[in-house]
């Protein structure tokens, strides 16, 4: 048997050695707000945990030729069945992370969901993917606010627009109040110490700059300063859905409309019946409910009840290869992470985007090839349901 030939770095063959190599790369308080969760933290561990129950069973004896990862998804056709999902203050882990990980989704053939509070403005991951790219509206107080987006978005060829529905408040996060992280972060005297002490990091944000809210900036103040962003943000936002505010939008954008963070079937049915094409089954991965639910266990009787009437997806937990391979095989039709591709950027910069892509395609390949699956859409035949229903 020949060895496996890896198509990126073999020094960091695993989300977790990205993980623990942007530990040592990033400021400790910038490190925790990428890698923490709100309260005691139960379902940010639970939500992995969760998934790595699941067992699959291989057909070793099934006639099958060769595995295909390529993926339909409204419409188009993905080079796997994952993506990289809406992440705010990117830049602030790594500088042009957003921008990164854009060029590295255009070129891997997967998707990329911008965040309205991510660094980058719709425009330009537009012109970095070509419109292949989802935006994720964060609902702002003023309707015409949340019209403009829209129309931005339309205009910039955006594929899919997504509405996020699971930040109706903002999560208390621990340690995020303990290093005092608000936006702007404050400069106290630990964090100071703590960005002198990751010299990369410190260099590269002092000649990129600080983080800003691109796709924001037009609707910000002119001599805003950065100290004022915050309350620019509690003024502007309020994050709350309703079945009218998403019939309002559901009769402006005529593209695919996606609702994100649906975990009850209460919610699935109300987007059926709003006309909805899919919904991204998450828990904000951790950071929003401690006492909620994982999102695999969802994503496993929604799928199953509604999978014929709307398209399921999933987000949050999601750490390897195999981890994409348990969802699928749950039901899930697609999968998107986060933090997964930040440790990327984190731990290798400018070449970690490519390189998480590429680990986790590798990853999911060697999956399906050992338990001879040859589709994506088989994942569920190769479910071991004594442990798993």
């Amino acid at each position: 048997m020949s060895a496996i030939t890896l198509p990126y770095n073999n020094k960091y063959p695993s989300i977790q050695d990205l993980r623990s190599r942007t530990k040592r790369r990033i400021p400790k308080f910038v490190f925790e707000y990428l890698d923490g969760g709100c309260n005691e933290e139960l379902n940010l561990y639970r939500n992995t945990a969760d998934i790595r129950e699941i067992d699959l069973t291989p057909q070793y004896l099934k006639d099958w030729q060769k595995v295909n990862m390529r993926t339909e998804l409204f419409g188009q056709v993905y080079d796997a069945p994952f993506g990289i999902a809406p992440i705010g203050l990117q830049d602030l882990i790594w500088p042009k992370a957003g921008e990164i990980l854009a060029k590295a989704a255009f070129e891997g053939n997967i998707p990329y969901v911008l965040s309205t509070m991510g660094n980058m403005s719709i425009e330009r991951a537009s012109e970095l993917t070509e419109g292949k790219f989802w935006f994720q509206l964060y609902h702002p107080v003023e309707n015409a606010l949340r019209d403009d987006m829209i129309d931005r978005a339309e205009k910039a060829e955006c594929q899919v627009l997504v509405l996020l529905s699971d930040v109706p408040s903002f999560g208390l996060r621990a340690k995020d109040i303990r290093n005092g992280l608000s936006v702007p972060p404050k400069m106290t005297v630990a964090n100071i110490i703590q960005m002198l002490k990751r010299p990369s990091w410190a260099m590269n944000t002092l000649i990129k700059g600080q983080p800003v809210f691109k796709t924001l900036e037009p609707y910000m103040p002119k001599d805003l300063a950065m100290a004022g962003y915050g309350a620019f943000m509690n003024q502007t936002f309020d994050g709350r859905l309703s079945e009218d505010r998403i019939a309002v939008i559901r009769d402006k954008w005529k593209g695919k409309l996606v609702l994100k963070g649906v975990v009850s079937e209460a919610d699935t049915e109300k987007a059926i019946k709003l006309g909805l094409d899919g919904i991204i089954v998450s828990n904000h991965g951790g950071r929003q409910l401690d006492a909620g639910t994982s999102s695999i266990k969802p994503t496993s009787y929604l799928s199953k009840k509604y999978g014929k009437r709307i398209r399921v997806m999933m987000d949050s937990g999601i750490r390897s290869g195999p981890d994409i391979a348990r969802s699928l095989a749950v039901g899930a039709e697609f999968c998107f992470l986060g933090r997964s591709f930040m440790y990327g950027v984190g731990a290798l910069g400018p070449k970690g985007g490519t390189h998480t892509v590429n680990m986790l395609k590798a990853q999911l390949k060697q999956v399906m090839e050992q338990i001879c699956c040859e589709q994506v859409a088989d994942f569920p035949e190769y479910l071991e349901k004594r442990n798993w229903s």
